[in-house]
């Protein structure tokens, strides 16, 4: 074999091996660009001569080589703006600064890619719109005491401006809000005098009760010594009444006997003391005393 036909054997072997080596290698790198594994926390958006052909969820997806590719890579997660102050005045005209923030997550990225540029600075503008829009409507007073009705209606405005953009807003919080010196200073003034008008109608009111607590109590001792009276007057009515029948049943005799027997007993009594003293009696007495002296013998 001459060394013409050697080169022509191993032109032909080697020509063979190389395609064989392309065609393994082309078929490699169609599997690697056709294949996508896409993470959990993200969607692909697939394009296809520059238009939406697909959105890839989590896992394993396959596309087709030179033809689609992926132009957007999209989390899912959660998100946080950035927390944002914007002034606002009340319908009462008082400036205050409000601090905002709100929380969303892309749940349509074909919508999110190609219908808005920044997704952040335009939810944030539209944040503080929808704030000072709302704040206008209330007084101060309002906006402090009705915060988590507030925070609700400025996160149903927000879901409403962003739907078109493939956005769900999870939360709004109104983090805080801040009053200048000078209302600061007038509001205080008039909580302390709001505290003091209380007090003074705490005192007032306990005066009041202490009052009515003292009347009552006059009216309780008014009632029983009224009471008291009664019955000593029942009593005294009884013990006539009971003289009165006994008169009109032993006649006069009877009553003037009982009336000479207490004489009796207490001349009897003045008589026992212990200390020497000297009585002086009027003579119509003794004239009763010896009548009723004669009325206790000749009962006896």
């Amino acid at each position: 074999m001459g060394s013409e036909e050697v080169l022509q054997v191993l032109f032909s072997i080697l020509g063979g091996n190389i395609v064989v080596v392309l065609l393994a290698a082309f078929i490699i790198i169609c599997i690697l660009l056709g294949v996508r594994i896409v993470p959990q926390s993200e969607q692909f958006v697939i394009e296809r001569f520059g238009r939406l052909k697909a959105v890839l969820g989590p896992g394993i997806n396959f596309i087709v080589p030179f033809l689609d590719r992926v132009a957007h890579r999209i989390s899912i997660l959660e998100r946080q703006l950035p927390n944002a102050s914007q002034d606002a005045i009340t319908s009462d005209n008082v400036l205050v600064r409000v601090e905002t923030s709100v929380f969303y997550r892309i749940t349509e990225p074909e919508r999110t890619v190609y219908r808005i540029r920044d997704v952040d600075a335009a939810i944030a503008t539209t944040v503080a719109g929808i704030v000072r829009a709302e704040i206008g409507k209330m007084e101060l007073d309002e906006v402090q005491s009705n915060r988590a009705q507030l925070i609700e209606q400025i996160k149903a405005l927000v879901e409403e401006a962003v739907d078109n953009w493939g956005i769900e807003v999870t939360r709004a919080e109104l983090l805080d809000v801040n009053l200048d010196q000078a209302t600061r200073d007038a509001m205080l003034q008039q909580l302390n005098a709001e505290r003091e008008r209380r007090a003074q109608v705490t005192r007032a009111e306990g005066e009041k009760r202490s009052v009515e607590l003292q009347a009552d109590a006059d009216l309780y001792a008014a009632q029983k010594q009224a009471e008291a009276r009664r019955i000593q007057a029942d009593a005294e009515a009884y013990a006539t009444a009971t003289v009165a029948d006994a008169i009109n049943a032993h006649g006069l005799e009877a009553a003037q006997y009982q009336v000479a027997l207490k004489q009796v007993e207490a001349l009897n009594t003045l008589g026992n003391g212990n200390g020497k003293s000297t009585i002086v009696v009027p003579a119509n007495a003794l004239e009763a005393f010896g009548n009723a002296f004669n009325m206790l013998k000749g009962r006896g």
